[in-house]
């Protein structure tokens, strides 16, 4: 998207200002979304609060409070998680509602994007916008620092290296050009003013630039990964016993598929649906005289019988 709008701005010099907005408003919604995609590789906000119970996020961050070391640590909360996706969230709404209040003033000869003088809305709305990207940057921030260790197994350090260098590159370095050009540092070359000239160079090195982002971003974001394991899935000990399954069998308890205990003995009503040709007078049939009747019943079947015994067996 911002390489299409750096053509567009490069083909057209006098639509710059709109293709830069267009490029600002798509990049505070991946703000937003990268955020709630951290979230969601972790499982979810319930799977996350499960995962870090007990932890604190470390709000001396960048790039509002990175040297401010003496800030509390933060409990994970639903509220905290809550106050981080409203800092993102912010920036989405409130980027699109500014580039319409700078539209409508410069229909009205009334917004000049060059013009930073106080007096001018100009110098406002940009400080305005400056401050919501930092809050949004700073949640992101935040977040990263709790899950890239989690994360390291679906490259989350690399995805969130790109992401800083779209910063970087779609606001450090226009804003940079922009002051060069403003100051005559850049010269004219007509039929293009010192401004629009640096308005073109910096949309050449964008397209470029992007160009090799999102190549990179195809390779990382493509790729298949796999999902983290449960909090509460624990990996077996090899002294851990299973717990063998119990039925009950008409009042029998059994384990295995048999009766408990070696002196265990099958109900009738058991008896006769086992061995039909059984009568009442006949001795107990305990749980060892029914596995050798299964022994020899099994030594007495042919090598090649695969299915059912005959009914003389």
């Amino acid at each position: 998207v911002i390489s299409t709008t750096s053509c567009i701005g490069m083909w057209i010099p006098r639509s710059a200002m709109f293709t830069d907005f267009t490029a600002g408003i798509f990049f505070a919604i991946v703000i937003h979304k990268f955020l709630m995609m951290m979230i969601k590789e972790c499982g979810g906000q319930k799977v996350l609060l499960r995962r870090f119970e007990n932890g604190h996020f470390t709000i001396s961050t960048g790039p509002c409070c990175c040297c401010c070391l003496c800030l509390p640590r933060v409990p994970i909360t639903r509220k905290t998680l809550f106050w981080l996706k409203l800092s993102t969230f912010q920036f989405a709404v409130f980027r699109p509602v500014l580039v319409f209040l700078s539209i409508v003033l410069w229909t009205n000869d009334n917004y000049t994007l060059y013009n930073l003088s106080p007096k001018g809305p100009a110098l406002w709305i940009s400080c305005l916008v400056g401050a919501l990207t930092l809050f949004a940057l700073w949640a992101v921030g935040i977040m990263f620092r709790k899950v890239r260790i989690l994360l390291k197994c679906k490259n989350i350090i690399p995805k969130f290296a790109l992401y800083q260098f779209i910063v970087i590159l779609n606001h450090l370095q226009i804003t940079i050009i922009n002051m060069l050009a403003t100051q005559k540092i850049i010269p004219c070359a007509p039929p293009l003013s010192s401004t629009v000239r640096g308005s073109y160079i910096a949309h050449q090195l964008l397209i470029m630039e992007m160009f090799l982002i999102t190549v990179i971003s195809r390779v990382l974001y493509r790729r298949k990964y796999h999902d983290l394991e449960p909090p509460e899935c624990v990996a077996e000990e090899p002294g851990d016993k299973k717990q063998t399954p119990k039925i009950i069998l008409n009042g029998a308890v059994v384990e295995d598929g048999l009766p408990k205990g070696p002196k265990a003995a099958l109900s009738p009503q058991a008896q006769q649906t086992a061995f039909p040709g059984r009568t009442q007078g006949d001795e107990e049939f305990t749980v060892a005289s029914y596995v050798s009747c299964v022994t020899d019943y099994r030594a007495d079947l042919p090598a090649e019988c695969s299915g059912t015994p005959p009914k003389d067996k």
